[in-house]
């Protein structure tokens, strides 16, 4: 584990994430809110198949870099809602643990 630098937006916001080193599986982002049970256990589940993710906790974020991460979750998610998961280009909305799984295998 670990935090990296991200780079989001068209104003290229550099945004800090949290790193969970694993398997390299493609690019992986998690965004959930640091209370929810669902984000939880969507974050558990990448670390029990040994992926390496990133991870933001929006809730956490002030400022400019909650209002780029907003519009970024967005971007796939319109309605907004935790966890969102991306996996490449593929989202993910909500703890589906058998759509991870796939996503994941091929």
């Amino acid at each position: 584990m670990g935090t990296r630098q991200w780079v989001a937006g068209r104003n290229e916001q550099i945004m800090t994430v949290e790193h969970v080193d694993g398997e390299d599986r493609g690019d992986i982002l998690l965004y959930a809110l640091s209370t929810c049970q669902w984000c939880r256990k969507t974050k558990e589940l990448l670390i029990e198949l040994g992926v390496s993710f990133d991870y933001i906790y929006v809730d956490l974020l002030k400022g400019k870099e909650l209002e780029t991460t907003y519009d970024e979750v967005k971007k796939y998610n319109p309605r907004v809602s935790f966890p969102t998961l991306i996996i490449d280009e593929r989202c993910i909305v909500g703890f589906q643990e058998k759509a991870i799984r796939e996503a994941l295998s091929g």
